[in-house]
């Protein structure tokens, strides 16, 4: 198996991890989650044991490099911008004009864009997006620098 394809199949588990650990929170049941991130572990150990192009040289090491740094320049972006989002979210205060402010029945008591619990599920799901930046970053990588092109003179 090549190394994209393990790093695909760990974005997969991260994604089903993330899918049951919403369920489990849903239905109160936090031994589903233990259990599943258990097999999870297992299925990555796996996996990485069946990867067989873990050869390291300079290149591959510069696009490792590369698609590290690009991922963590893309992925701060969006989940600062999540973030602060969230943060306005739960700190919102309404703005009311000046007919409004002595009338209390048609005021509403908070205004919410998004609830707290889908906040934390989406920014998971955020932390399963960068596993998949990572690997489109590689391919990009792989591409421009000629990784899977053969050296042999």
């Amino acid at each position: 198996m090549k190394k994209n394809i393990f790093y695909l199949i760990i974005g997969f588990v991260a994604l089903a991890l993330l899918a049951i650990f919403w369920y489990s929170v849903e239905t109160f049941t936090p031994v589903l989650s233990m259990i599943a991130f258990v097999i999870g572990v297992v299925v990555i150990y796996v996996a990485y044991r069946r990867v067989d192009d873990f050869i390291e040289d300079e290149r591959s090491a510069r696009i490792t490099e590369k698609a590290a740094l690009r991922t963590f320049q893309v992925f701060w972006v969006c989940f600062c911008a999540f973030s602060i989002m969230a943060v306005m979210n739960l700190l919102y205060m309404p703005h009311l004009s000046r007919e409004l402010r002595f009338d209390r029945q048609s005021m509403p008591l908070s205004v919410e864009i998004m609830s707290p619990r889908m906040i934390g599920y989406v920014q998971l799901g955020l932390l399963c997006l960068m596993i998949f930046l990572y690997v489109g970053f590689r391919f990009y990588y792989a591409r421009k620098y000629g990784e899977w092109e053969t050296d042999e003179e």
